[in-house]
């Protein structure tokens, strides 16, 4: 195993970390800067207000997304575990 393939296979595993974990972090971050914009307006400034909804659209985004981000993952490790006699 050389050190450009040990690298190369790092940053596979990176990106496909990268790419699971993306819909999830974007659905968050748009839904915390929709309600830290309703609080500014209405100058509401309850700590349950920002916290509920960003864990309740969350779970609701791993519901949405987990089978093809778990799907995502499988295929990277199947494709590890697959080539990993000929890389030995």
């Amino acid at each position: 195993m050389t050190t450009e393939f040990a690298l190369g296979l790092a940053q596979r595993a990176v990106e496909t970390m990268l790419w699971t974990v993306l819909p999830v972090l974007l659905i968050s971050l748009l839904v915390g800067i929709l309600i830290s914009l309703f609080q500014a307006v209405t100058q509401i400034q309850e700590t349950t207000l920002a916290f509920v909804p960003k864990i309740i659209v969350t779970f609701l985004s791993l519901l949405f997304f987990g089978s093809w981000m778990l799907e995502k993952m499988l295929s990277l490790t199947r494709e590890i575990f697959h080539n990993f006699p000929g890389w030995i």
